[in-house]
């Protein structure tokens, strides 16, 4: 089948782009992994609640409902994409894995999936930035009975073992999961060397993503001294750190393992029952056979645009902004993408469907 452009990917950014594409009259199709859209959010930690309250979480055209000053819930955010699809009629073909993005061979792209092959002139990689967790070598060496767990595949406390666990990172989904398992009663330690400035949720009055709308924080780019600043700084944001550190005992870096012993970077030794590694994750296409990412499999773009011709990326930390990854944000780089999308027109002539 020929289509004019693909998106990779049914979360936040791909929508988005596809309701601008809609708008134009582009033929387009969304692929997705996942059985219903927004599985993606469905499958965090149960009791995450995004920073960005309401009024800041909706995607072009559609606001997000309900009070607009509170902050929705994982699977709340969840139902709102899968209604943003409904509501628009977008193409998301579900249970659609991607196997295969390569030049085809009239031009334009061939895209094989698990439910067969698309011919594209432009492909779109909006499956966002969090693929592969990133786990350290030293977790092999910890015994069997240690539990343990990336970040990302966590869920509630009753998942952990024993009652001293270690949170490993410095971020603030670190620093969230630390607190839930303190709460739950549990002797926490988290391995973070160094933490990010803590930002309140609210100052004078007003949620702290007012204010960043306000000022144009959420607009800035790494080609601004303060954006590159902020970048560097990966903030805390709502989390009583100081709180948390009262109830915690804060170590330093794990540096190896040893049984149910993590050694850290200050030659200490500590005992655990279970690890979360909060260590975030690594890009990994390895579908995409197109030279466009760098040795460590990161993309190679420029606002999104690669210097393969009709190849795009959408939705990655900072592509544009800093809110590019951000729900409430990502249509406004969606927009942009869209409108270079049609401008452009078609870049051959029509495809060729190839033999079977």
């Amino acid at each position: 089948m020929d289509l004019d452009t693909v998106i990779v990917g049914g979360g936040q950014a791909g929508l988005a782009l596809g309701h601008h594409l809609r708008r134009a009259g582009v033929p387009f199709a969304i692929l997705d992994a996942n059985a219903r859209v927004g599985d993606a959010w469905r499958q965090r930690w149960d009791s995450l609640t995004l920073f960005t309250p309401r009024r800041f979480d909706g995607l072009p055209g559609l606001p997000f409902p309900g009070d607009p000053d509170g902050h929705p819930g994982k699977d709340e955010v969840a139902d709102y994409l899968a209604g943003y699809a409904a509501h628009f009629d977008l193409p998301v073909r579900l249970g659609c894995r991607v196997t295969s993005v390569r030049p085809g061979a009239a031009g334009g792209f061939t895209v094989d999936t698990s439910t067969g092959t698309l011919h594209a002139q432009r492909v779109v990689v909006a499956a966002g930035a969090f693929h592969t967790p990133r786990i350290p070598e030293v977790a092999r060496k910890l015994a069997p009975r240690v539990g343990q767990l990336h970040s990302s595949r966590y869920r509630r406390p009753d998942q952990m073992p024993g009652r001293d666990v270690l949170v490993a990172g410095g971020g603030n989904t670190a620093v969230q999961i630390a607190a839930e398992l303190a709460d739950d009663g549990r002797r926490v330690m988290l391995a973070a060397p160094t933490l990010g400035p803590v930002l309140p949720q609210r100052w004078l009055g007003r949620d702290i993503f007012w204010w960043f709308s306000r000022l144009g924080t959420m607009r800035l780019s790494t080609d601004s001294r303060l954006g590159r600043r902020i970048a560097a700084q990966n903030p805390i944001i709502g989390t009583d750190v100081a709180g948390l550190l009262r109830r915690v005992d804060r170590v330093g870096r794990v540096v190896d393992a040893d049984g149910d012993e993590v050694l850290l970077a200050d030659g200490g030794r500590r005992r655990v029952d279970a690890v979360v590694w909060a260590t975030g994750f690594r890009p990994h296409y390895p579908w995409l056979e197109v030279p466009v990412l760098d040795p460590s499999g990161a993309p190679v773009h420029r606002e999104g645009v690669t210097d393969g011709p009709g190849l795009y990326f959408l939705g990655l930390p900072w592509q544009r902004a800093r809110g590019s990854a951000v729900l409430g944000w990502v249509g406004r780089d969606a927009e942009v993408l869209a409108a270079r999308l049609v401008e452009q027109g078609r870049l051959t002539p029509p495809l060729r469907p190839v033999p079977a």
